[in-house]
C-alpha cells in the first residue's frame, strides 16, 4: 500500500518551483490531494486523486472558507502541506520599506497562521493529523540584505513549534523543513552562472514532505530539518 493510501492532503503552494514536486509525491504517494493556489485548475495536475481549490489566503476568514469547503468534500484534511511562499533581498535593513517586510510576512507567515490555525480545530476533532511547512535555511542561518525574508521565515518556524506543543495531546505533529538553494526555474535564471550541482533538488524535499505525513513519520515532532545537500 502507498504511504499515503486514504490520507487527505491540503497543499497550498501545489502550483509552482517546489509545489509541483510536492503535489505530485503526494499523489504518487496515494493521497487525495487539494490543491491550492490563486490561479491553480484541475488541468494542472491530471490525476483522479487531485482536487483544484483556486484561493488566496490573505486573510483569516479566506483560510476559514478553505477549510470548511475541503472538510465539507473531503470530512477530514489529514495533512496540511505548506509550500507557498515568496522571496525578496537585496537590500540591508535600513534600506527595505514597508511594502517588502509587509509582503514577506504576508506570504511567508500570516498566511501560514491563517490557514493552520483553521485546520487545527478539525484536525483536534478527529484525534490526529500532521502540520508541515517548507521554511528555509535562512531561518536559523539569516544572511546579509535578507532581513525581512529571514525574519519571516524564522517566525514560520516558531508557529510550528508553537504548532506542536500545543497539539501533541491530539497527536498532531508539526514540522518545518529548511531547504539551502533549490534547483527551480526562479533560481536558475537568477543565478545562471551557479554551480547547481551543490543545489538541493526540489524532489528531495518532497520525499520528505511525504515521509513525516506518512505514520511512518509520527515520531518526528517539533522539528526544524536541514536540508543542505552539499551547502553544508
Amino acid at each position: 500500500m502507498n504511504a499515503l493510501e486514504g490520507k487527505v492532503a491540503l497543499i497550498t503552494g501545489a502550483k509552482g518551483g517546489l509545489g509541483n514536486f510536492v503535489t505530485e509525491a503526494f499523489l504518487a504517494a496515494g493521497a487525495q490531494v487539494v490543491g491550492v493556489s490563486r490561479s491553480i485548475q484541475a488541468g494542472d495536475f491530471p490525476h483522479a486523486g487531485f482536487t483544484a481549490m483556486p484561493a488566496d489566503l490573505a486573510s483569516g476568514e479566506a483560510a476559514w472558507k478553505l477549510v470548511e469547503e475541503v472538510t465539507a468534500r473531503f470530512a477530514r484534511i489529514d495533512a496540511l502541506v505548506h509550500v507557498m511562499g515568496d522571496f525578496a533581498g537585496g537590500k540591508s535593513v535600513a534600506e527595505t520599506d514597508d511594502a517588502t517586510l509587509e509582503k514577506m510576512l504576508d506570504v511567508n507567515y500570516r498566511a501560514a497562521f491563517y490557514i493552520a490555525r483553521a485546520v487545527l480545530p478539525r484536525m483536534r476533532r478527529q484525534g490526529g493529523g500532521r502540520i508541515l511547512a517548507v521554511a528555509s535555511r535562512q531561518a536559523v542561518e539569516p544572511g546579509a540584505m535578507v532581513g525581512a525574508y529571514s525574519a519571516s521565515k524564522a517566525a514560520l518556524v516558531a508557529l510550528v513549534r508553537t504548532i506542536a506543543l500545543e497539539n501533541k495531546d491530539r497527536s498532531i505533529t508539526a514540522n518545518a523543513v529548511l531547504p539551502g538553494v533549490m534547483d527551480t526555474p526562479r533560481n536558475r535564471a537568477g543565478d545562471p552562472a551557479a554551480d547547481r550541482s551543490q543545489w538541493v533538488q526540489p524532489a528531495q524535499v518532497a520525499a520528505l514532505l511525504v515521509h513525516l505525513a506518512s505514520d511512518a513519520g509520527a515520531a518526528i515532532n517539533g522539528a526544524a530539518i536541514p536540508v543542505y545537500g552539499m551547502q553544508i
